[in-house]
């Protein structure tokens, strides 16, 4: 039984953080275990609140995995504040865990901030040179680069901006790209880029894409996939989520994670 581990914030509306990142493990046949490190008031109108946990009660729940269950694949997802990355990339190091995929949470979907300034410092030092993927959307590229991300040509300039942090393979997401048509990403690896094309969904019902898509690689590098592969999973992943709506909320609704494993099932 493969396991995954994700330390992330709470969403009280079930759409994003450990909530969803639990749902797509679940789907994808791996244990999910998690680690707080924030619980949110929140749904699909915004976040209401956020409650940090200490840097230590995000350590203590981290050893209580490492000590007795282990990881077979680690992600990050919302983290607060410079404490709580530097706790969490201690543990990482220390339990010398590898497949490690961040997602840089900075911004919920309705503009609330979930990363406080000073913290972009300490991922950039402690957390990204421990990290075997990165999930970047544009406005997380920009922000973690210093750099304007307008054309292709951009993005590919600022995942090897983040390669040269210490990220082993970039993901730079397409989801804020202008096209009205498609969404691109590139995978970066050091030496080549790889295209991710999928058809542009034109919904609100977006809440929690990042933290799915990301949790899809965790779970398929989890299962020994390689990086490329989990990548290409997790983008059939996250595109049947968005297309089957559940058309929950008022605002930004969640996705569907259970879509990919329903149209798997349909065409067996």
């Amino acid at each position: 039984m493969k396991k995954a581990l994700t330390i992330a914030g709470s969403d009280s509306g079930g759409g994003a953080g450990i909530q969803a990142d639990l749902k797509t493990f679940q789907e994808l046949e791996v244990f999910g275990m998690s680690a707080l490190t924030a619980v949110t008031a929140q749904n699909t109108l915004g976040v209401q609140a956020v409650f940090p946990m200490t840097a230590e009660a995000v350590s203590k729940q981290i050893e209580s995995i490492g000590e007795d269950m282990g990881a077979d694949a680690i992600k990050t997802g919302m983290l607060f504040n410079a404490e709580i990355i530097q706790a969490v990339s201690e543990k990482i190091e220390y339990y010398n865990w590898k497949n490690v995929v961040v997602d840089p949470v900075m911004i919920a979907k309705g503009g609330a901030s979930l990363l406080q300034i000073e913290a972009i410092t300490a991922m950039k030092q402690y957390l990204l040179p421990l990290a075997m993927v990165i999930t970047p959307n544009i406005p997380e590229a920009e922000v973690l680069t210093g750099m304007s991300i307008r054309t292709h040509e951009d993005k590919q300039e600022a995942a090897k901006r983040l390669y040269d942090l210490g990220v082993k393979n970039v993901v730079v997401k397409g989801g804020h790209d202008e096209d009205r048509h498609v969404s691109v990403d590139y995978l970066y690896d050091g030496n080549e880029f790889t295209t991710f094309m999928s058809s542009r969904v034109q919904t609100k019902n977006t809440h929690g894409t990042g933290c799915t898509f990301s949790a899809a690689i965790t779970a398929e590098l989890a299962k020994g996939l390689s990086v490329n592969k989990a990548v290409s999973e997790a983008k059939h992943f996250i595109q049947a989520a968005i297309e089957d709506q559940l058309l929950i909320g008022q605002g930004h609704g969640p996705t569907n994670h259970w879509a990919y494993r329903k149209r798997n099932v349909l065409t067996r």
